[in-house]
């Protein structure tokens, strides 16, 4: 017999049914060839502190740092968890091999393998690695399966997380808890949620102490087009007042008219952060809930895997995609100026050397069902548009600047404007229906959606200059999107796709767990929903009173925290040292333990 070990029931049963184990038992299927039972996601978790002495039952100072000669696992001390074990646990010992059919991620690897590490397990294993839960996706998985040995690295990398979190989140929780705290009054901790935790707060503490600053702009209108100069505004209106007045006398002379065509390409692919951000944005819903529907979606076979963090496609997906378009009926209109023609195949989409483990989000091909709920939909509309966008042409527009003068004394004054005309909408079209909230919520710039009448070098007229006061504005506040794109690059502020994408190996936390930090801070009254649609993120006095108290920067640095999660990535690919890593860590707590314990100011957070 061989056994197949699932993430979750429900994927349990879509493999049974493919693998022909129709028998349903208690805690697993069972077939001719194959049985199939499943974990509930984690059923062993990493040792509590009591668990290796009773000394750290009891929350000390004096017993800080703890930290274990040698970590171990417990299966979770709950009923219903501890009979599924046993239940797997039983079919690991009638078995003759083991077929690991965890979600094929990193979380997954080590879910999988503490079950089997717990329940003695000494047999043979090979992994089931795939993409989607269509059928064709399972079977075609079955006949490639790969060797334990080949995800050691994976696994290894996933061990070092979770035994990350575990020194910095248990240490420095009782740590800060211990010496801050009143009343018994818990401060949490984390790796990964107090430098999300400080974003939210540096940020809320730049608009509280911003102060607006008043410029003043030169300007200029010539035949009804807002001309801007190349001059320093300046600081007062007095010391500019004289200035438009003066070069009214004398007219305006148009130096230089230059056209030049431009393109824009369509959007990358949704990884998981990407579809939460855009979600947010588009349909103001929390990335917790984004990712629950992305993933009621794989696995109603609809999307690809979902916590992914690359936007690329590799070769072998091209010749798929026509069909997954097909199967797009609903969006029949937009596939139209596509038919006829070969597929684009662009460079930005397909490349191999970009995606590891798993593809961007993609629709598998299976057409839609009734019955799915409006989240679901509207998930699936923003994946599907995404996917069909980028096999559209690129957007095409001319871009005109026309460049004139003004003489003054003691020199000429420049003035520049400039518009963008839209000669092929390209890929725009898939979205036309949309508004983006964004773009709604700015002026058009004058370099964007101006339509400039034709002009000629060489002619003159009069003018009308004048200045335009500019007041300073403070940052915006964080929502979940854009506190997930901080997050997906340690704290910079990245709207360029491409260099958003070089960061992302130092980003906090993985696409996955991204949304559950944020919930986290939630939880615990960290921050909380601000603003007319409940979209604005706030840090609470508690938040604010947190990070206030924490002078190691160690702990609350994002820019730090993403070299951690860089290494961890290095792991994963087996290019640095888990017990380095590891040995660092142990050298952080202990520096902050002691920065701590040297702290006499008394301070305490109610």
């Amino acid at each position: 017999m061989i056994l197949c070990i699932t993430e979750k029931p429900s994927v349990g049963k879509t493999i049974a049914d493919v693998l022909g184990a129709t028998i349903r038992r208690d805690g697993y299927f069972e077939g001719p060839e194959y049985c199939v039972t499943w974990t509930f996601g984690h059923l062993c978790t990493l040792k509590e502190p009591a668990d290796y002495t009773p000394a750290w039952q009891r929350w000390s100072l004096s017993s800080l740092p703890m930290i274990p000669p040698r970590f171990g696992i417990k299966v979770i001390p709950q009923a219903s968890i501890k009979r599924q074990f046993e239940t797997i646990e039983g079919l690991i010992r009638q078995c003759e091999r083991i077929i690991n059919c965890g979600d094929a991620g990193q979380e997954g690897e080590v879910i999988q393998r503490w079950v089997m590490q717990k329940a003695g397990c000494d047999k043979p294993v090979e992994r089931l690695w795939i993409s989607s839960l269509t059928d064709e996706a399972i079977r075609e998985g079955f006949k490639h399966l790969r060797p334990h040995k080949e995800l050691e690295s994976l696994y290894t990398a996933g061990l070092c997380r979770a035994i990350g979190d575990w020194i910095l989140g248990i240490n420095a929780t009782r740590l800060y808890s211990l010496k801050y705290g009143t009343d018994r009054n818990l401060l949490s901790i984390g790796r990964v949620q107090t430098p999300t935790l400080a974003m939210v707060v540096n940020r809320q503490h730049e608009i509280e102490n911003f102060v607006p600053k008043d410029t003043f702009e030169l300007r200029t209108i010539y035949r009804g087009v807002t001309f801007s100069t190349q001059l320093d505004p300046f600081e007062t209106q007095e010391a500019g007042a004289a200035v438009p007045e003066r070069l009214k006398a004398s007219p305006f002379t148009v130096t230089e008219v230059s056209r030049k065509k431009g393109r824009e390409f369509p959007p990358r692919l949704f990884d998981l952060t990407a579809l939460q951000v855009e979600a947010n944005k588009r349909l103001n819903m929390g990335a917790e809930e984004t990712l629950r529907t992305i993933q009621s979606l794989y696995e109603k076979k609809l999307a690809t895997y979902p916590r992914v963090d690359t936007t690329y496609l590799t070769d072998d997906i091209y010749p798929k995609c026509g069909p997954i378009l097909n199967s797009l009926t609903q969006y029949s209109e937009l596939l139209q100026p596509l038919r006829g023609s070969k597929l684009r195949k662009s460079k930005k989409v397909f490349d191999n050397s970009k995606v590891t483990d798993h593809h961007a989000i993609i629709p598998t091909g299976i057409p839609l069902p009734q019955g799915l709920s409006r989240a679901e939909y509207e998930v699936f509309d923003l994946i599907a548009r995404r996917f069909i966008s980028v096999f559209y042409p690129d957007m095409e527009y001319d871009q005109t600047i026309v460049k004139g003068t003004v003489k003054d004394t003691p020199a000429d004054v420049e003035f520049k404007a400039s518009g963008r005309v839209i000669m092929a909408q390209g890929w725009k079209a898939v979205y036309a229906r949309d508004k983006d909230p964004e773009r709604e919520n700015k002026k058009e710039s004058e370099s964007e959606q101006t339509e400039l009448p034709p002009f000629k070098r060489g002619e003159t007229g009069p003018h009308e200059p004048h200045l335009v006061k500019k007041t300073s504005k403070p940052p915006k506040y964080f929502d979940e999107g854009s506190l997930l794109k901080a997050m997906e690059t340690a704290g910079s502020t990245v709207e360029d796709e491409d260099l958003r994408e070089a960061l992302k190996a130092n980003g906090l936390g993985r696409p996955s767990t991204r949304s559950a930090i944020i919930e986290v801070l939630y939880k615990r009254g960290y921050i909380e929903k601000c603003g007319r649609q409940g979209k604005t993120l706030r840090a609470t006095k508690a938040g604010i009173d947190l990070i206030g108290i924490i002078n190691e920067e160690l702990l609350k640095s994002a820019k730090l925290t993403g070299i951690w999660e860089g290494r961890l990535r290095a792991i994963e690919r087996g290019e640095y040292s888990a017990d380095e890593f590891i040995a660092r860590l142990k050298e952080m707590i202990s520096q902050i333990t002691l920065s701590v314990f040297a702290d006499n100011s008394g301070k305490k957070i109610s």
